[in-house]
């Protein structure tokens, strides 16, 4: 049942935030010489007006398959871990958190690669007049003819940078506020406090991860047309140090705290709802934590994108 709440909770996340992922990625990797894009606002106006408003969903069949599938790992991967720990601390929800993070990213590395490219496809065109990429899966599958099993990963090591520490400290702070606040399954505010505590654990989750997120679009957006402008993530790092200082960290964070919030409050409450409708509420947890089933205090309901997804 966690894996496939982890599913609905994943998809109900990618259909509310991923018109902000894509202006988030137009602006981390767009020329700094000669930006598209003056910020946030600018960014949408310019996509909705030169690529009409399915400018927003490029890209979206990618997360919308692998998030489904990503949730109902670090959903299922947490819950687990919660089990095999045995007590529901603040620690053990970090650590099981992290465990998940680092197992999703097998799937979210191509995932997210597949996406930032064809998010970048046809970029200020109403009508891409020639396409490199047909959808995310003749992509991923170009990507492999030309370059391998290596050219898919592309990104891997930045990934399990920002995705292992990112989900455990995503799923900390849900644990924390969710103490803190309360919501019994008969508290009349029960929906409003989840809604609060997911959007609140992702904006936290990114907020820890953020820079490596901007290292890991550069590397993935790299290459397309076959031109390569990094060798690693040093060389990222130190290039785009040196020619935009360290702001360069925070391009696109506006964005992505934007869609944070509500991809998370939709993930975490659709997650938890559906695990309590599931379980019945008499059987179910105490309050709206995640955490395991059998321990003094509550029950698990597991978890989110960088999540992926954060």
């Amino acid at each position: 049942m966690d894996f496939l709440a982890g599913c609905i909770g994943g998809a109900a996340g990618v259909l509310v935030g991923h018109p902000f992922d894509t202006v988030k990625v137009r602006l981390q990797v767009q020329n700094v010489d000669k930006p598209l894009y003056r910020g946030t606002y600018h960014c949408f106006q310019s996509i909705v007006r030169q690529e009409s408003m399915f400018g927003l969903y490029k890209g979206i069949a990618s997360p919308m398959m692998g998030l489904t599938f990503i949730n109902a790992i670090v959903f299922g991967v947490q819950g687990n871990a919660m089990h095999y720990l045995g007590h529901d601390t603040p620690m053990n929800q970090f650590l099981a958190g992290a465990a998940a993070g680092t197992i999703q990213c097998v799937i979210c590395c191509p995932m997210e690669l597949a996406k930032t490219r064809m998010q970048m496809q046809g970029t200020g065109e109403k009508k891409s007049k020639r396409k490199l990429y047909k959808n995310s899966l003749d992509c991923l599958a170009r990507i492999y003819k030309r370059e391998g099993l290596s050219g898919v990963n592309r990104g891997m090591v930045t990934t399990l940078i920002r995705e292992t520490p990112g989900f455990g400290v995503y799923f900390l702070a849900y644990d924390v506020l969710t103490r803190s606040i309360g919501c019994e399954p008969d508290d009349h505010y029960m929906i409003p406090k989840l809604l609060f505590a997911g959007g609140m654990s992702g904006i936290a989750s990114w907020l820890s991860t953020y820079p490596v997120d901007v290292i890991k679009s550069r590397l993935q957006a790299d290459g397309v047309g076959g031109v390569y402008q990094y060798t690693s993530i040093a060389d990222c790092v130190r290039q785009s140090v040196r020619r935009e200082g360290l702001r360069v960290f925070t391009r696109g964070l506006t964005s992505t705290l934007l869609r944070a919030f509500p991809v998370n409050a939709a993930t975490f409450a659709t997650v938890t709802l559906v695990l309590l409708y599931a379980r019945g509420v008499e059987e179910g947890p105490k309050d709206c934590e995640l955490g395991p089933p059998n321990t003094a205090h509550h029950t698990q309901l597991p978890q989110q994108t960088q999540a992926s997804s954060l």
